[in-house]
């Protein structure tokens, strides 16, 4: 029964926690597991992690004393601490750009019943008193549906709060709750902090905001693989394409060209900055024209060689990258000497002369 008496309350809420705490565990890790389903599944999103936790027994007693406590003595208004304390079970997301948090939260409303939202980041930003950098919380159960399933049935009537955050937040909110005494902490000190709190989210911004940049680079790199149209008009511009200098080859130029021949193959940026630099480092000055053209010469042989060496290692791998270094070496057997192994080229080289593959140059 609740009551007006808090050490009551109190001593009744630790028992029942203490009773429960197995079952919050079991619970937390489900729904963690069933929301980093749900957000990597969808697609379309950065996800870094997806971690949860139970909160803490005294950290649930601070929060009631400290939201509902005064309010409710105040009405006399009998309460039982358990049925405030909508976050036991938390789980947080974390993503790269601060424009995916609303999408995560988008997918998120489409799998689970929606209790309660609150934009942590409109907050503080509504008020120059406040600091912090907190993102986005929903207050969340199971779907209807999905609480009446037979798997769900230990934790279905639980509900959890879900934080969502961009890296540069999550740093910040690790950062900001070691900052001791905020409400007594003199303005000076205080003013330093807002600056760093807004730098962080400069960054954020800025991060997306090179994200975007970095997309419309690539979608603006010259396109080599494209046939030239076969009529008049374009004989005439011929000459004029051939005077025009080629650009060097670059990370952008490269997808453009490497997904033009692997359309399938998901190239890692990381990597393909490392693999232009070897390229250019075997031949300086390589440029996307000559790249393609070299490509479109010697991929056929190389495929032949790759299906064949397939058919001999079922269980090797020869990705768009190792047939890329083929093309290479192919192309000129000097100066791309060093894009295959010894092992590999010995093969290759093998394969050639068992096959009578004209040598291109070199």
């Amino acid at each position: 029964m609740a009551s007006l008496d808090f050490d009551l309350e109190e001593s009744q809420f630790r028992s029942w926690y203490a009773a429960q705490a197995v079952a919050l565990e079991d619970a937390c890790a489900a729904l963690t597991a069933r929301v980093a389903t749900v957000v990597t599944q969808a697609g379309g999103v950065d996800i870094t992690k997806v971690e949860g936790r139970v909160k803490d027994v005294d950290e649930c007693v601070r929060k009631f004393v400290r939201k509902y406590r005064p309010a409710l003595e105040e009405s006399n208004t009998p309460y039982d601490i358990q049925a405030y304390i909508t976050d036991l079970v938390g789980v947080r997301v974390v993503c790269l750009y601060e424009d995916e948090l609303e999408k995560i939260a988008q997918i998120v409303r489409a799998h689970f019943a929606v209790i309660d939202v609150t934009d942590k980041v409109s907050a503080v930003e509504s008020t120059e008193a406040s600091f912090g950098y907190k993102g986005l919380h929903l207050d969340l159960r199971l779907s209807v549906a999905e609480r009446d399933l037979p798997e769900h049935a230990a934790y279905a009537q639980w509900p959890f709060e879900l934080q969502v955050r961009t890296i540069i937040q999550d740093s910040w909110s690790v950062l900001d709750h070691k900052i001791k005494y905020k409400k007594s902490i003199p303005g000076q000190l205080k003013r330093r902090i807002n600056v760093l709190s807004a730098l962080f989210e400069l960054a954020d911004r800025e991060f997306r905001q090179i994200r975007d940049a970095t997309a419309a680079e690539l979608l603006q790199a010259p396109d080599e693989t494209a046939e030239p149209a076969p009529d008049a008009a374009a004989d005439l511009q011929a000459p004029a394409r051939a005077a025009a200098p080629s650009s060097e080859l670059n990370a952008f130029t490269f997808l453009k060209i490497a997904t033009h021949f692997f359309k399938d193959f998901e190239f890692e940026p990381s990597k393909v900055d490392g693999f232009v630099d070897d390229i250019q480092a075997w031949s300086a000055g390589m440029t996307r024209a000559r790249f393609n053209s070299l490509m479109r010469e010697t991929i056929g042989v190389v495929k032949r060689y790759k299906q064949h060496f397939e058919d001999q290692n079922p269980q090797a791998s020869f990705n768009p990258y190792t047939v890329i270094r083929h093309c290479l070496y192919l192309s000129n057997k000097t100066a791309f000497r060093p894009a295959l192994r010894n092992s590999a080229r010995e093969s290759f080289e093998a394969w050639l002369n068992d096959n009578a593959e004209p040598k291109l140059q070199g």
